[in-house]
């Protein structure tokens, strides 16, 4: 288990370890997190390595990843806990033909209790609190916030049967969101917060250097200007970082060394998603346009 670093530069150092290029506000925003303990926010579009900070935190931290990916309908049940109910209605059957009348005090044990990602998080471990993650927030209902408010506060989970589960040691809590919908101030009020931004081209040229080492540096500067040609279009869906490691990683595999008009119509669905998008930019490379920009 690696020890949490005691300065911005050794967060970026941290971070760059585990093939994460992070800027200096990003960095910052890691640092206070972990060093406060405090939960923190990351919104920006998809794709733009929200939730791979997560990740490379807990392999260069040598902690666990505990993560619980929202959907619509969310519950408690699904998130937190729920109770193990054929084995309780087992153990008072059991407890029936016995002869056993004190069971009903029983059932509600943690023999009985089925921990989901929330209450796991609280949970000892041994190397250390682990990292939950918290992905994508705004893809729950609404009210399901109101359910994270007690963990982000004071790292605990209050169960009604059995009292309250305290962390002895804080997780520390990353949350994502793509803000499809705002994300209540309450909730905002418990976390730091950090937009996460599409990369500059020199960074995005660095973190494809480090993600992709294999593409050589004509090829991975062609990727990254037109990828950032791309975003400026107003796509319905612009390409993230992700998609620009997925698209230079495809191109070495189809053994291209260089992006030419043939490499880039053969690998558009790489890197763009939505048939509307592919169509327009196909007609930007017809025009000729686009490739100028490679």
């Amino acid at each position: 288990m690696t020890a949490v670093p005691s300065s911005i530069e050794g967060t970026v150092t941290l971070l760059a370890g585990g093939g994460y290029v992070a800027d200096r506000a990003l960095a910052t925003s890691v640092f206070l997190a972990m060093t406060l303990r405090r939960p923190l926010l990351l919104e920006g579009e998809a794709g733009v390595g929200k939730t791979e900070i997560a990740k490379t935190l807990a392999a260069t931290l040598g902690r666990d990843l505990v993560r619980l990916q929202c959907y619509e309908g969310l519950d408690v049940a699904s998130a937190v806990y729920e109770w193990n109910y054929p084995r309780q209605m087992m153990a008072i059957r059991l407890a029936e033909a016995a002869g056993d009348k004190a069971v009903a005090a029983d059932i509600y044990s943690p023999a009985f209790l089925i921990k989901r990602p929330l209450l796991q998080a609280l949970e000892p471990h041994a190397n250390g609190a682990p990292i939950l993650l918290i992905d994508e927030l705004d893809r729950t209902d609404e009210p399901f916030e109101a359910f994270l408010l007690e963990i982000l506060s004071d790292y605990q989970i209050t169960i009604p049967e059995l009292g309250t589960v305290k962390a002895a040691e804080p997780p520390l809590v990353i949350i994502t969101s793509n803000r499809t919908r705002e994300i209540h101030d309450a909730l905002k009020r418990r976390c730091l917060y950090h937009w996460v931004d599409y990369p500059s081209a020199e960074r995005e040229r660095q973190i494809l250097k480090s993600r992709v080492p294999a593409a050589a540096d004509s090829l991975r500067d062609q990727v990254v200007a037109f990828v950032q040609t791309l975003r400026g279009m107003e796509l319905f869906k612009p390409p993230g970082i992700a998609e620009s490691i997925d698209w230079a990683q495809a191109l070495i595999a189809l053994d291209a060394a260089e992006l030419d008009r043939g490499a880039l119509e053969s690998t558009l669905g790489v890197v763009l998603k939505y048939q509307d998008d592919i169509a327009r930019v196909r007609t930007e490379i017809a025009a000729g346009s686009l490739l100028k920009t490679a």
